[in-house]
Parts: structure tokens; sequence; C-alpha cells
């Protein structure tokens, strides 16, 4: 008899207007979310592009090539004019607008004149004596604007141009004007006429060297003001100098008045050290070219030399001391000038770079520091006779023929180059080329340094600690979290451990700067002797546990082992810094701190990479641990079941099974902690001197790229190269990650379909 149960089933309508109300909002709901997920996704890509793109829009300026070009007002191109009043020409200049120009000649006559139309706006000329004539011109700086005419009576006039602006009816004017630095008498200086001329100084104390080859006189210059009549006399005191036994053809004395500088015939170049102990004496002759000098004159600060000469090339020189201690003219670098002689060269007010013109009309920008040629451009046709940079380095006057031409130059970041970034620069007052970064200084002729070398490898130095701490510590407590912990304990330890990454690093910054940094100076013996006391105490603890009777040992559960080890470790801790002085007083001293310094040489800063190290690291320990703790724990348990019943031991089934199988997790959790060590900036700032140096030395501090930014953003001027600069270390620190990120990203995947299929 058969029983038809048709009628039992239930009929399953998946179409009724409710099911499809539901699959509807279902449909809908996935379709949000997926396209929620994507314009998140595509956002944060946009906003790393937009991020990458705005730093290369900042950066970008810093490799513009200068260019020069006719000056415009009021959209038309400033035409060539009529050279300002006669004669030959000994010196020009502009004032910081670029707006009044002004022309010494050789009568001693002083043209100033608006540099769009060649108006002339003032003429001086001081009287001088019957016959008397100017037979040498020496300019003591562009920065001090101050000049001297030697005469042919052995006298010598010192001068200085001077500007003035004021605001009638709200309109600017500049007025110009002469003054005398040391009165508008001449100085006397020498019994025959003054061929030869140096002057140098500041303030009220001047130093003066004239005369001929064979009777130079230096003359130490005071001024004192007169209390009663308030005017200010100078008085001189001037002794002779021995014959140089060079043709001498310029001389030039540097600020510190005591090196005197000589260029003579046939490219040499002498040396007097007016301070001698035995009296002024040449210390050096020199072949400083091969050719002609023409030019030979001081860099902006005064403390280096430029030579040029027929031969086209231009050899900066600086004193440097020798391995006797003395110092020593030396050639630091030179620039090509394509064979061509140079006619004139002029340097920046405000820049340690120069412009060179040669007989063929070609101007040349050049940058010392950077060592490279920012712009090469004819200006004019055959031989120029001289030109004139602007303070600001905007504006150039080209002297041709009789005619001045009004340039404007574009040249804002000369000083950047792939050498002056990455590679060693030899700096003015330095013994040897070294990478520095100093990026200001409190005087105005300052040399900026800004090579990124100690930057980037403090960055390198402070991760690489901070990785050597946090990633042992981390990946190893990870390990036994995941693993061999008992359940309810891990659910305790490891919300607390990743609680800690919640902690601000400014806390952790400021409790490492101001407690820490001091509590290892005193307890530097400590600190290393707890390194051991530490391992040989739980090594000690684990083997007596292992020697109790098994019914002690039982009565802890499977996976507490860590709960009984907190006491041992602190045990241990304490241990080691109650025996730490003992151990310092036999083996260092008494002072672990002094015979690291005094015995090894090694520099010891408070604020140093050791200190950097355990505070970033424990910043960096609950990254590290929470993403290897979870990728350990979703290792199947299938495959650590199958491996243990294969006959494996728990630890074989760890090694060969389990990380293995995680390891593409792991791998990516110690990058992640990388890239937050690499980018950290807060500890860094507060824990380290913050001293950009190349050194591994545990002991010596450090700056890193991310805490040069947070210290120099905001005192530095928008736009400048400096500012530049500091984007440019964003952008490097920016390609940095991005390049770590990916190869991280491509071992990962390897990792992955290598140990995927376990």
């Amino acid at each position: 008899m058969s029983i038809d149960n048709s009628s039992h089933i239930p009929d399953l309508d998946f179409n009724t207007p409710a099911q499809q109300r539901l699959r509807k909002i279902r449909k809908a709901k996935d379709q949000f979310a997926r396209g929620g997920i994507a314009v998140g996704g595509i956002s944060v890509i946009v906003a790393i592009l937009l991020i990458f793109f705005y730093l290369l829009y900042e950066v970008a300026p810093l490799f513009e090539s200068a260019k020069i070009e006719r000056w415009q007002q009021d959209g038309q191109e400033v035409q060539s004019y009529a050279l300002p009043g006669g004669g030959k020409t000994l010196y020009m200049t502009m004032e910081e607008q670029a707006e009044i120009g002004l022309r010494v000649n050789d009568q001693g006559e002083l043209f100033f004149f608006n540099t769009r139309t060649g108006e002339m706006l003032l003429q001086q000329k001081h009287p001088l004596t019957d016959n008397t004539t100017v037979t040498s011109f020496t300019l003591a700086s562009e920065e001090s604007r101050t000049f001297v005419l030697g005469l042919s009576n052995g006298q010598a006039l010192v001068m200085k141009h001077d500007y003035k602006a004021t605001y009638p009816d709200g309109k600017r004017v500049i007025t110009p004007e002469v003054v005398y630095p040391l009165g508008e008498t001449p100085i006397d200086l020498s019994d025959g006429p003054i061929e030869l001329l140096a002057l140098n100084g500041e303030e009220g104390e001047w130093r003066m060297v004239g005369g001929t080859e064979a009777n130079l006189s230096v003359a130490d210059l005071s001024l004192e003001e007169n209390l009663i009549t308030g005017e200010v006399e100078a008085s001189t005191d001037i002794q002779a100098l021995p014959k140089l036994n060079l043709a001498a053809n310029k001389l030039l004395l540097m600020p510190d008045r005591r090196w005197l500088l000589i260029g003579g015939a046939d490219g040499k170049v002498g040396v007097v050290d007016l301070q001698a102990a035995n009296g002024p004496q040449t210390t050096q002759v020199i072949d400083a070219t091969a050719g002609q000098i023409t030019d030979f004159t001081l860099l902006l600060g005064g403390n280096s030399l430029l030579v040029s000469d027929t031969k086209g090339e231009v050899s900066q020189w600086f004193l440097v001391r020798d391995e006797n201690a003395a110092w020593v003219l030396t050639k630091i670098r030179s620039f090509d000038g394509n064979n061509t002689a140079i006619n004139d060269l002029t340097i920046e007010h405000r820049r340690k770079g120069f412009a060179t013109v040669d007989s063929q009309g070609t101007l040349r920008l050049f940058n010392t520091t950077a060592h490279r040629t920012a712009l090469e451009e004819t200006v004019a046709q055959g031989n120029v006779d001289g030109i004139a940079l602007s303070p600001r380095a905007n504006a150039l006057l080209v002297e041709n023929k009789g005619q001045l031409a009004l340039w404007a130059v574009h040249n804002e970041h000369p000083e950047i180059s792939w050498d002056a970034l990455w590679a060693e620069v030899w700096y003015e007052g330095y013994e040897e080329p070294d990478y520095v970064w100093q990026s200001s200084a409190s005087n105005n002729d300052f040399e900026p340094k800004y090579s990124l070398m100690p930057l980037a490898f403090g960055t390198l130095k402070a991760a690489f600690y901070a990785m050597l701490m946090a990633t042992p510590l981390a990946i190893c407590g990870a390990i036994y979290t995941a693993y061999f912990m008992a359940p309810a304990l891990r659910r305790k330890v490891k919300p607390i451990i990743e609680l800690m990454e919640a902690l601000p690093t400014v806390i952790l910054g400021f409790l490492a700067g101001l407690w820490l940094a001091p509590f290892m100076e005193l307890h530097m013996a400590g600190i290393f002797v707890v390194m051991f006391t530490i391992p040989l105490g739980i090594l000690l603890f684990a083997f007596t546990w292992t020697q109790l009777p098994n019914r002690i040992r039982f009565l802890l559960p499977d996976g507490w082992d860590a709960a009984i080890l907190v006491p041992v470790v602190i045990a241990a801790t304490l241990f080691g810094l109650w025996i730490a002085p003992g151990i310092e007083s036999l083996l260092f001293g008494g002072d672990m701190r002094l015979w690291i310094t005094n015995d090894l040489g090694i520099a010891y800063d408070q604020r140093n990479a050791l200190v950097v190290g355990i505070a970033m690291g424990f910043a960096v320990i609950p990254t590290i641990f929470s993403i290897t703790e979870d990728a350990i724990f979703a290792v199947p348990k299938s495959l650590s079941y199958g491996s243990l019943a294969l006959g494996a031991t728990p630890w074989q089934t760890l090694v060969r099974v389990v990380m293995p199988t995680a390891s593409p997790g792991i791998f990516s959790a110690v990058m992640i902690g990388m890239g937050r060590a690499v980018g950290e900036t807060m500890i860094v700032l507060m824990a380290t001197g913050n001293t950009p140096i190349m050194d591994i030395n545990i002991f010596e501090g450090m700056r890193t790229l991310a805490a040069n930014i947070a210290v120099e953003m905001p005192e530095s001027e928008v736009g400048s190269t400096h500012f530049r600069i500091l984007f440019l270390a964003a952008f490097v620190l920016f390609l940095f990650t991005f390049m770590v990120n990916t190869i991280a990203e491509v071992i990962r995947q390897h990792l992955r379909n290598k140990y995927g299929s376990l």
C-alpha cells in the first residue's frame, strides 16, 4: 500500500511580493556596499596621488633652469642707452630695487642714474688737488658698499654709496648719496702713487694696504668719536711691507685683515700673513692658472678667492689647514668657460654665486656650493666691457661699446644640484669635503648646506635601532600569545598590548627625553647588566621549574606559564640594577659613562640612538605584535593538528608549518612597523639631540627627515630654497615609504604563493 506524502510537503514560493522586495533590498545593499568600498578605495588612491603631485609641484621649481631676458617695463622692453658720464668704468653696481645704478669712472666721478632710462640722477666728484689723478680702485665688499680710490699723490679716499627711501604722498622715492666712512679728507698711505690697493674692516676698525709693488704700506685705521664736537676722527698707524718679489697686479684683503692675497703675472697668486710672528711675510706663491689672470675677487663673505683667466676657467680657492696645522691656499673647484677668455666677473651680493662674461659676449651664472652652471646665454656680440648684478641678483647691467642694457635675471634656486643634495661638498671653513645639513645662520654671508644625506642616514639609523629592539620582542611575544598561551589569558593580554598603540607618541617622547635619557646616563652599567640578568633569570627559573615534582608543576594549567614569569622578569631587573654599581666599580672605574668616552674614545650624548631605540621600539611593538599575532592565530588548526598527529612536536609544528604559513602576515607586520619607525616624528624630536650627523654610534644622536621638517618648516620663508628643500625631504620620505611598501608587497605575494598550498 503506497502513501502519498505530497500533500504534506509545504509549498515554497520564492516569488512572493515579500521575497521579491527582500531580494531587491539585498541587491541594493550589496550594490551600495560595493560602490562605497570602491569609492573609498579610489579616494584613498586619489588622496595619495594628490599628496604625491602636490609635493612634486612644490619641489619642481628647485630644478628649473635659470633664464635671462631684457627688462620689461609697462609691457615694453627697456632699450639700451648711452653710458652715463664719460671715462673708463672702474666700478658699476645697483641699489636694492635695481632702480638706480652707480658708475665710478677713472676720474673719480660718481654717476647715479635710472637703470631703466639712463637718466642722470646725481653726479658727484670729490675735489682733488691739482694734478692729482685716480691711479687705483678697490672694493671692500659688495655688502658694505664701501670702496677706495687710490690717488697719484699717495693718498686714498674711502667712500660709500648709500640710498634713502622716502614716501612723499604715498609714493616711494629713493635718493642716492655718497658718505665718507673715514672722513672726507684723503688718508696719507704712501710716498708715491698708489698703484695697488686693498681695504677691509668693519665698524671702527679698518685696514688698508696700498702703494707700489716695491713700496707697499699697511695702514691700521681706528675711528674715534669726539665727545665734545661729535665728529668722527680717524687715527692711522702705518708700517711698511717687505718687498713681495711678485709682479703684482691686484691686492685683496680678507675680512679678518690677516691675510693679503696678491694676483700676479703669469697666473701666480701669493699669500701674505700680515700677523706672522716675525712680521708680515709671504707664506705661499702658487700657479693658480695656466693663463693670465683676468679677474681676481673675493666671493660673498670674503672667505673664498675667485680667479678667472684667459683660458676661460674660474677657480675657487680658500685657506685650509694642512697636516702641520699651517694655513694653505687650496684649490677647491673650478668652473669651465668653454676656453674663451673671461672679460669680467661679478659676484652675487647675498648668495655664493657669481656671473662671468667672456670675449664672445656669453654670460654664465655659477653657484660655488652646488658647483653648477645655472645659465649660459649670449647677451652681446663680441667683447663686453663689464657687467653688474643687483643685490637681489634679479637684474643685470651689461656695458658694451658705450651702451648700457638692463636684463632681468630669473635664477631662484641656484644652490641646488645632485652633488649639493647627495654628495660630499667642500664647504668654506671645512678641512675636507663632508655631508652637512645647516640651513641657516645669523650672518648674511652664510653658505647654506643642504645635504640630505645626514637626514636620510638619521632616519635609517633611528628606524634600525627601533626595529632591532621591537622586532624580536614583538614577534616572539606574538608567537607565544597566538600558539602557546591559554585562550583565557590571551583574551586579556592581547587587548592590553594593542592598547599601548593608542598612547600618544608625544608622551613617549616626553618621557624618553626627560626621564629615560637621564636615567640611562646615570645607570648605564645597570642597563647592560639587566640585558644579561633577565634572560639568565628566565633560563634559571625554567630549569628550576622542570626539576620540581609533577604535582607542583601540574598545578599550573597549560598556557599560563607567562603569568609566573612576570615576577621573575621584575626580580631579574631589580637584581641587575642592584649588582650593577659593583660591576661598574670593578670593570669601568666606577663610571661606565666616562669610561666609554675617555677609554674607548666613543662620544656620548645623553639623548642618543639607544634612547630612541627603546622609546620608539615601545611605540612600534604593538603594531608588529598585533598583526603578527593575528597572522599566526589565523593559521588553520587542521594544519597544526595534522602535523602533531604525524608525530611532530609543538615546536617543530610551529617552525615548519605555522610560521611558513603565517610568513606573509609576519613580513607585512615588520614592514608596517618599519614604516611607522621611519615616519615617526615626536619621539625622535624629543629624545635625541636633533644633530644632523652621520655616525652609526649608538651613543650619538641623529636628526631624521620627519623631525627636520617639523623643526624647520615653521621658520622657513615660503617659496624660498629652504622651504622647497623641506618639501623635497618630505618627497624623499614619501618615495622611500612607497618603495619599501612595494617591495614588501612583492615579497608578501611571493611568500603567499609559496606557502599557500600548505
